[in-house]
């Protein structure tokens, strides 16, 4: 290998690493807004309320229909 070819592959080498860190730092970053959205969809949300069913409804599973 020359010199010369030597020099490119490092280069190449070296900016192939730049751009991966990159990609890595935005993933991350759409990554941290994203849960942040999610955070706040999350907390707008209301409370639940207890249904007002009588006693008896939601006590079976009915398997067969």
């Amino acid at each position: 290998m020359e010199v010369k070819q030597i020099a490119q592959l490092a280069t190449t080498l070296a900016t192939t690493a730049t751009n991966q860190a990159i990609g890595v730092a935005v993933m991350k970053k759409a990554m941290d807004v994203q849960a942040s959205s999610a955070t706040a969809l999350l907390e707008a949300l209301p409370p639940a309320t207890p249904a007002n069913l009588p006693a008896h409804l939601g006590q079976n599973v009915n398997t067969t229909a």
